[in-house]
């Protein structure tokens, strides 16, 4: 009986030690379509919702608790019964612990405006790397491996860079499926130039950025928030750095537009004068259109 405990015991840890990667949540916006039935929208929730959730998308052990918390929001521009085409936008977030608080930070939300495929109501959705002929599924796995890349890149310095391969793997593959979204100098913010940009030894900055922002900053701010503010006011400078080096890159302009309430919170009203005028000023010359923000920053 007691070698029966074990064994269970040992099964379970194997289990937990084993969990997938993603804690997505997914939800879908028809509200712009009208006169359709509702049962292939809830399909296609049900099946997205399996296809990111009970894959392991790689050899890395992920205990359930570590799972990245993640959401796919779905809008639905327009749908064809007699095609079954669907053209959507699709607002791809994820979010990660800060040590030693109950907070949550973003590590990357953008919208992705070419999430264009097909689907009928009875469709399985499978994913095969040899094989990518289904934009649908390259473009939920191109997130899924994108996402879990970037959590690593926050824990460890260019901790993503295998799975980053993958994705510009998974883009050259998709090139080749006639959709939007996967061209090479296409556009500034589409998948391609995402994943190409930052895989450039010119932002090579972007990247030691993203572990020093939070491994030496937030996730140091409730031992010492004065030396954990002054950790993100040098990863900020490599924020600067990385625009210099590639200045038609937009993911320091994304990186700005998502963080600009986190960045508000950290030095409105903290540190020294200096200090949050040399952070509004490169702030600033990244991304001007969120100025209303920067401005509270010198307050």
């Amino acid at each position: 009986m007691n070698r029966f405990i074990v064994l269970l015991a040992f099964l379970a840890a194997t289990v937990a030690a084993a969990a997938q990667e993603l804690n997505a949540r997914v939800s879908i916006n028809r509200s712009q379509v009208s006169n359709t039935k509702s049962g292939v929208f809830e399909a296609l929730e049900q099946q997205i919702n399996r296809f990111l959730n009970e894959r392991r998308w790689t050899e890395l052990q992920f205990r359930e608790a570590e799972r990245i918390q993640c959401s796919f929001n779905i809008t639905v521009d327009a749908y064809s019964e007699t095609d079954n085409s669907f053209q959507c936008t699709l607002l791809v977030a994820a979010v990660r612990p800060v040590y030693g608080s109950s907070y949550t930070t973003t590590t990357f939300s953008m919208n992705d405006k070419d999430f264009n495929f097909n689907f009928a109501e009875f469709d399985q959705l499978e994913w095969r790397s040899e094989q990518i002929d289904n934009n649908l599924t390259a473009v939920l796995a191109f997130w899924a491996y994108y996402l879990i890349a970037m959590d690593l890149d926050s824990f460890s310095p260019m901790g993503g860079t295998a799975l980053f391969n993958i994705c510009q793997d998974i883009c050259s593959a998709a090139d080749g499926l006639g959709a939007t979204g996967w061209k090479a100098f296409g556009d500034y913010k589409n998948r391609f130039a995402l994943v190409n940009d930052y895989m450039d030894g010119a932002m090579e900055p972007l990247r030691q950025f993203q572990y020093d922002y939070y491994r030496k900053g937030l996730d140091r701010m409730g031992d010492n928030a004065d030396e954990a503010r002054a950790a993100v006011t040098e990863a900020v400078k490599l924020l600067a750095a990385a625009r210099e080096a590639k200045s038609m890159s937009q993911l320091p302009v994304i990186f700005t537009d998502f963080k600009r309430d986190e960045l508000v919170s950290i030095y409105a009203g903290h540190g020294t004068s200096d200090e949050r005028t040399a952070v509004y000023d490169i702030l600033f010359r990244i991304n001007p259109s969120q100025n209303s923000y920067w401005d509270k920053i010198k307050q």
